[in-house]
């Protein structure tokens, strides 16, 4: 990748002449040097009271408060903002940024933008602080892998001018075992990369001295106690961690703002290296409380040991660089020890959890589940995280509650109870919030469908027959059951068909009538009662005459298919009651009697004809 890069050849390389902006040396590394001992005020070396304090005393600034360079950016500056050419350089303050390491900042970018959207990091303020730390690692001396070469090291923070910071890794990453100094092309000392290292080009290894690795710990350090870098506040807040002076501010401020209005890309290797570092500057007399002001060595003895100040002669104020004090600092306010990176909550993610549906009335399979993770990306415990559901399917968490909090365990995740549907279907959401200032929240959609049925039928077999133009008589009466049970609150879908798979409805026979007295032969929303039943609407015949099909379907698939017949009733002809009540048979040609019929014994036998 930084072969391909370095064939890009540098366009405009034409020197404008601009007006140069003098900049006064700096105090030593804009820091204070090892915090004095209790009574120790008014010693002349710094490095012998430095020797009661703690190691490491850096008021948590990345650097160290380490030296960097002053170069201020030309006056004449881009104004085409993203322009790749014909940008003006001015001897040291060189517009363009070198191939891999303007890769480099772009792609932390990226990273923070997927892991901490809501801190808003800006490439340039990578890039602002790359030039004032290294000269953008040495004008991009950095090998195919980004690796700066030879590697960029700072003065040993020996008390001597800098903070006195003794060595906390063995010299592993600054070769110094006595002190430590500030490495690579964002100058981390070595207690701050243990704490914010990260591997960025995917190598296996946490290097400081390559510029991928220290442009997204640069990043991430910016990023943490959920600062939002578009806010004025929260990046001046990131810049003074980074260094702890109000100058270093101003110095990155500015070319911040320079590389806004636009750069471009030049071959590694030929960026130029600033002129201008910040240097140790012998203080006066007794060192500055102020952090932020340098103090080195007194350049000469003080004349008096007393720490009262002549009559009459004001106070200088402790707050401007290089501002001389009593031999009796002021008393300096504490400074809220800075939440360490591993303690500092990062970002909010899914932590698996799959689709939520489930059915009225039922459990939800699936629980909500999320992982909290610190600002260097490893899973962070014991954060706080609320889970709520909203919707009006009637979904609660076991409990009967809309809104729990769980506390993420030692992987890092917090898992919600389980979730219990309501009786109405439809969607609604729960929504995990975790963090103080700027949460992180994430929202899951969940569905609730309508109860299942995987089997309906009739509840009795007596067949259904209405005369044309009038009604059935008998109601049509189904039971929906799942897995042999009553299935309460099923949908059941009614259709009049001409076949028994549903395939073609029919217009003509029976059907139903809706809320206008109108013939339809659809029926929707219909609901089983608890034990499972429907008692289907009244069912109407027009004048065709047939065996007709009513097809019923519920949720899930089940389904029935019932017969409807309609005929005419079969007319018949009433006898006439012959005198006395008793029907007379009907005359007939002969009335002779039957042979074989045996006369009645009551009546007399009947006379003979002479």
């Amino acid at each position: 990748m930084a072969a391909h890069m370095r064939r890009r050849l540098r366009k405009g390389a034409t020197t404008t002449a601009i007006a140069a902006a003098a900049v006064a040396a700096l105090a030593a590394s804009q820091a204070p040097a090892a915090t004095l001992a209790d009574g120790s005020a008014g010693s002349s070396d710094p490095k012998a009271a430095g020797e009661d304090t703690a190691s490491g005393e850096t008021d948590g600034a990345a650097t160290g408060n380490s030296p960097y360079y002053t170069d201020l950016p030309p006056l004449v500056t881009p104004d085409r903002p993203g322009s790749s050419s014909g940008l003006p350089a001015a001897g040291s303050a060189e517009a363009g940024i070198p191939a891999s390491v303007l890769a480099a900042y772009k792609q932390a970018e990226r990273t923070v933008a997927t892991t901490d959207p809501s801190c808003r990091l800006p490439w340039q303020l990578l890039a602002a602080i790359g030039k004032v730390e290294s000269g953008q690692a040495r004008g991009g001396r950095v090998d195919a892998n980004g690796t700066a070469s030879p590697r960029i090291l700072g003065p040993a923070l020996n008390g001597q001018g800098f903070a006195l910071i003794k060595d906390t890794d063995g010299g592993a990453y600054d070769g110094d075992a006595v002190h430590d100094r500030a490495v690579g092309p964002m100058q981390f000392i070595p207690s701050t990369w243990a704490s914010w290292g990260q591997d960025a080009n995917g190598d296996g290894r946490k290097d400081p001295n390559n510029i991928y690795d220290a442009a997204l710990a640069a990043g991430r350090y910016l990023c943490a106690n959920d600062r939002d870098l578009a806010l004025a506040a929260d990046l001046d807040q990131a810049v003074l961690s980074y260094n702890r002076s109000t100058e270093y501010l101003r110095t990155v401020r500015s070319w911040y703002s320079y590389y806004q209005r636009g750069t471009h890309e030049i071959p590694d290797g030929t960026g130029t290296l600033p002129s201008t570092p910040s240097t140790p500057t012998p203080s006066t007399p007794t060192p500055s409380p102020r952090p932020g002001n340098g103090s080195g060595p007194s350049a000469t003895p003080s004349p008096s040991p007393s720490p009262s100040k002549p009559a009459g002669k004001p106070s200088p104020d402790p707050t401007k660089p290089g501002g001389g004090g009593s031999t009796s600092p002021r008393p300096k306010p504490p400074t809220p020890k800075p939440t360490p990176p591993s303690e500092t909550f990062g970002s909010l993610e899914n932590a698996g959890t799959g689709p939520l549906r489930a059915t009225a009335g039922q459990a939800f399979d699936e629980r909500v589940s999320v992982r909290a993770r610190n600002a260097l990306g490893a899973p962070l415990a014991e954060v706080p995280v609320t889970f709520t559901v909203t919707g009006g399917t009637g979904t609660l968490f076991a409990g009967g509650k809309k809104t729990v909090m769980v506390r993420t365990g030692a992987d890092g995740t917090a898992t919600a109870p389980e979730l219990q549907a309501g009786e109405k279907a439809g969607e609604f959401t729960v929504t995990a919030v975790a963090g103080t200032g700027r949460p992180r929240t994430l929202t899951y959609a969940a569905t609730v469908t309508a109860r299942q049925a995987d089997a309906i039928a009739r509840t009795d077999e007596k067949a259904l027959v209405a005369a044309p133009g009038e009604k059935f008589a008998d109601a049509v009466t189904v039971e929906a059951t799942c897995k042999d049970a009553a299935a309460a609150g099923v949908a059941v879908t009614a259709t009049m068909v001409k076949d028994r798979l549903g395939v073609i409805d029919n217009d003509k026979g029976p059907y139903f009538k809706d809320a206008d007295d109108k013939p339809v032969r659809t029926l929707t929303g219909l609901t089983t009662d608890d034990e499972g039943q429907l008692r289907l609407p009244e069912i109407f015949a027009d004048d065709n005459e047939g065996t007709y099909l009513l097809r019923l379907t519920t949720e899930g698939g089940a389904s029935v298919v019932i017969e409807l017949t309609v005929k005419a009733t079969e007319e018949t002809t009433p006898e006439e009651p012959a005198p006395g009540g008793t029907t007379a048979p009907e005359p007939t040609e002969t009335t002779a009697p039957k042979p074989a019929e045996t006369p009645d014994a009551t009546e007399p036998p009947a006379a003979t004809k002479p």
